[in-house]
């Protein structure tokens, strides 16, 4: 897990099945999950409502060089929530 806020949890995952483009996995209220791209900040598959969505691209916006190390390195670390 890379945050946890606003009933949201953001993570990045590494199986085989997994491609780019780089993006997270959000979890909202324990009931809808997307996809959103780092760079974009679009959903490319899921359910998450629109409040929900703009809370985790704006999280990405804080966070994207770091997200982005992340992908390229694989070395996940905690990110502070979104405030």
């Amino acid at each position: 897990m890379l945050a946890r806020f606003y009933g949201l949890v953001i993570k990045m995952y590494f199986q085989q099945a997994e491609h780019n483009p780089p993006h997270i996995h959000v979890l909202y209220d324990n009931q809808f999950m997307g996809a959103v791209e780092i760079r974009t900040r679009a959903m490319t598959e899921g359910d998450l409502p629109p409040r929900a969505l703009a809370m985790a691209a704006e999280w990405i916006g804080q966070h994207e060089e770091a997200l982005l190390e992340m992908w390229n390195t694989r070395e996940f670390k905690k990110l502070p929530p979104l405030e």
